[in-house]
This record gives C-alpha cells, structure tokens and sequence, in this order.
C-alpha cells in the first residue's frame, strides 16, 4: 500500500492541562479525538495532582513552553480544529489566544475550564477578563456550563431563559456561536442551548442519575473540535458530540471514589 492510498485522519489540537487521574484534561480530549478519528496533538498549559476525589496540585507550564508546542504542531502538523481547556493564568490566556492568531488555527473550540467537577478552581480570578477579552472574539463555539457562563457573562444562569440571554450574550461578545450546557440545571431533565447569532437550537434528554461526570466538558469539547476537523457543520458536531459523552457516561466503569470518568472507549463510530 503506498502513501498516497492510506487514509489519513484530520489532525485536532489541544491546549490544555494534563489530568493525572485520565478522565479529563488533554487525556480526555486524546481519547475523544481517537474515538472520532481524529489524530490528537497536544500543548500541555498545565500539569494537575488529581483523581476523582479532587485536585491537590496546579503547576502551570512557563508560557515560552506553551507557545512552542502550539509552533511546533502548527508549523508540521496543522490541525483542522483546535479546543482550549484549562489556561490556568491570565498570561497563558493571552499567550493562547497570541498564538491561535499568529498561526491561524482554524475551527477553534473555546472551553472555558474554570473550576473542575470537584470543586477546585482550575483558573486564576483575573483570568477570566483575558478570556473575555482575547479568547472569545477567536471562537467558533464557545462551550461554558452554567457556572462559567455565569462568570462569562456577569449574572447567575440557572434555567433555561437564562441560558439563552447568556448565549446571546456570548454571541455579542464576540464567539461565533455559544453553546450552553445544561447538566448543572435542577430537575431530572438536561437541556442544552446552542444559539449562532441567527437561530437556536436545543437538545432535550433525561439526566443521568450517575456519579461519573469527570472529564464531560473536556469530552464534549474535543468531540466538537473532532466533527469540525471532518468538516460537519457545527450543528451536527455538536448533535455527534452531545451524543458521545451521553453514551460514555451510560458505560462509565465506576472508577475511583468520587466523581468518575467516563468511559471513551464506547463505538465512536455512531458519530462519524
């Protein structure tokens, strides 16, 4: 078989931090991109202490590190998508968005990581304004929960009328489209709203009665990035991603003693 017949996947980058535990962080978004194949590339921002019961460490990576690995990537092996999850400091943020810029990285998913399912902050305070401020104008999704949109947007989100004034919202700030995410809402239904300027669209499903949730937004995120490297219209690689995490978090294998991970190794192949 020679080159030219082998198929070759897109290429999807992440940038964001390591998860000890694997079930978030850039081993999430590997696993996600593989399973939407995809060939994953990585800048690692940050380096974490944490398993399913918490977070006991943060050590950011120097910027000058984070940039070279977003160069290196970019200049031999361009990615078709990119994502962003947790930036840690408002330098990395600025670093990040300097970057994405400079080497035109197309089909850029923005995760807002601010605080892990534990609890443990994962974003400095100051941050958040540089996300604001460089990260969104850059987005063609931008993917908050309840509580980033919150931050993001400057009033509580909680429902779903406010889930589409904070989507709006976004939108006018300057992400291309927003899509929130409904898993922290009360009651035994899901709603997530996605809105792109022009019309919304929402999706509707039972919630899970389940403990593993580590890792839902980094998985969600880098099933976006993955559909838009295969060149699906937003809409669907949302639908394919939505999807996804809800069939991994069903085989979730109940590991550890606090908030679960996952389970990527569920058929990707419903969502190609």
């Amino acid at each position: 078989m020679t080159s030219s017949t082998i198929h070759k996947p897109p290429i999807a980058l992440t940038i964001a931090g390591s998860d000890s535990g694997g079930g978030a962080g850039i081993q999430a978004d590997l696993k996600s991109f593989h399973a939407f194949g995809c060939f994953g590339t990585t800048a690692v921002t940050a380096i974490t202490v944490q398993n399913t019961r918490g977070v006991t460490g943060v050590h950011a990576i120097p910027v000058d590190t984070v940039r070279a690995q977003i160069r290196a990537v970019a200049q031999d092996l361009p990615p078709a998508a990119c994502k962003t999850g947790m930036l840690a400091t408002a330098e990395l943020v600025r670093a990040v968005a300097e970057s994405i810029r400079e080497h035109a990285v197309p089909n850029y998913v923005l995760d807002p990581v601010m605080v892990a399912t534990s609890g443990d902050r994962l974003l400095d305070e100051d941050a958040v304004r540089t996300i604001i401020d460089e990260l969104l104008p850059l987005a063609a999704v931008a993917t908050p929960n309840l509580d980033e949109a919150a931050l993001l947007v400057g009033f509580a989100v909680e429902d779903r009328d406010t889930m589409r004034r904070a989507a709006e919202q976004l939108v006018q700030m300057g992400a291309r489209t927003a899509l929130l995410k409904g898993g922290h809402l009360r009651g035994a239904e899901l709603v997530d709203v996605l809105w792109d300027g022009r019309g919304w669209h929402e999706w509707t499903r039972p919630k899970l009665d389940t403990r593993s949730t580590h890792g839902t937004g980094c998985t969600l995120s880098a099933g976006i990035a993955a559909g838009l490297a295969h060149g699906r219209p937003l809409r669907q690689a949302v639908e394919d991603a939505l999807d996804y995490v809800q069939r991994a978090m069903r085989a979730a294998p109940g590991y550890g003693a606090g908030h679960g991970p996952l389970n990527h190794l569920v058929d990707g192949s419903q969502a190609r």
